[in-house]
């Protein structure tokens, strides 16, 4: 693995080894801009791998290029493991949503000096000046943001999608009906090029976005028809992953049992689901709202 990579004379890839869901193992860090520099994703907590990242971010000024914040697409460990170490080491501030600062240890939310908000413009001026838009992108997590250049034509993703394995949508932290809404939005942008966390750069991106809202629907389509096949009694959500997972190794399916009750509540949001305590039935067609 070569590290960093430059990506182009404004952007350079930075992997670092964090505590996330295989196959992936390294969460990317980038560095944004010509001069000003925003550097995304605190993401490691292992010290050899925060040693690693304080080196490349103290060898980008030899290059002209001046580090001035560090950016969290969202609050998950493997985003903000080396928040804490890497602000007070870099002295540098902490940029991320307020739903994000919420979610952080309270001990670490002091790093955070500017809360972004959907719309606003992160200018990094230089040689090759970048105005870097704030998309707010909740779905995945309620904090999560994009970053979009549209000059370049360029898409910070976070955990919207990824080049290695998949992105869970999980009850708590996750919406499915909201995560879907974001992701046809990023389709929308026609970017040329999205960096995920986890995974390669990702080329004409829109057709990913596409492929990532096409099978989670054809997912809730097999969820909903084996509510159905359950009859009027219902079922708890634990017995209907073999049959809307069939397709799933077997010892994924725990992991699949999450992104299946993240189906069910938003099916129970569309008024095609309903939950009775721990059971849950296919609402009857005259009933849906």
């Amino acid at each position: 693995m070569i590290r960093p990579r430059e990506l182009s004379a404004t952007l350079e890839l930075f992997p670092a080894r964090t505590p996330t869901l295989l196959p992936a193992t390294h969460t990317n860090s980038y560095a944004l801009g010509s001069r000003d520099v925003l550097l995304v994703e605190p993401a490691t907590p292992y010290e050899d791998e925060q040693r690693a990242f304080l080196a490349w971010a103290r060898a980008l000024p030899s290059n002209g290029r001046r580090p001035v914040a560090l950016f969290a697409t969202h609050h998950h460990p493997d985003h903000v493991g080396g928040l804490d170490v890497l602000a007070r080491e870099l002295d540098l501030p902490v940029w991320a949503h307020p739903e994000t600062v919420s979610r952080l240890e309270p001990s670490v939310q002091h790093h955070v000096t500017r809360r972004l908000e959907d719309g606003e413009a992160l200018v990094l001026d230089g040689p090759i000046a970048e105005s870097w838009s704030v998309l707010h992108t909740p779905g995945h997590a309620p904090g999560h943001i994009c970053l979009h250049e549209p000059a370049s034509g360029t898409v910070v993703v976070g955990d919207m999608v990824a080049s290695v394995g998949t992105i869970l949508i999980a009850p708590g932290d996750g919406d499915m009906r909201i995560y879907l809404q974001q992701l046809a939005r990023l389709e929308a942008l026609g970017a040329r090029l999205a960096l995920p966390a986890h995974g390669e750069p990702i080329d004409g991106p829109s057709a990913l976005f596409r492929r990532y809202i096409e099978h989670r629907l054809m997912r809730e389509a097999k969820v909903h028809a084996a509510l159905v096949r359950t009859g009027p009694g219902g079922a708890p959500a634990e017995e209907l992953v073999a049959a809307a997972y069939d397709d799933t190794p077997m010892h994924l399916w725990p992991l699949a049992l999450l992104s299946l009750r993240a189906h069910l509540e938003k099916l129970a949001a569309e008024g095609r689901a309903v939950p009775r305590g721990n059971v849950w039935q296919a609402a009857a067609e005259g009933a849906r709202s």
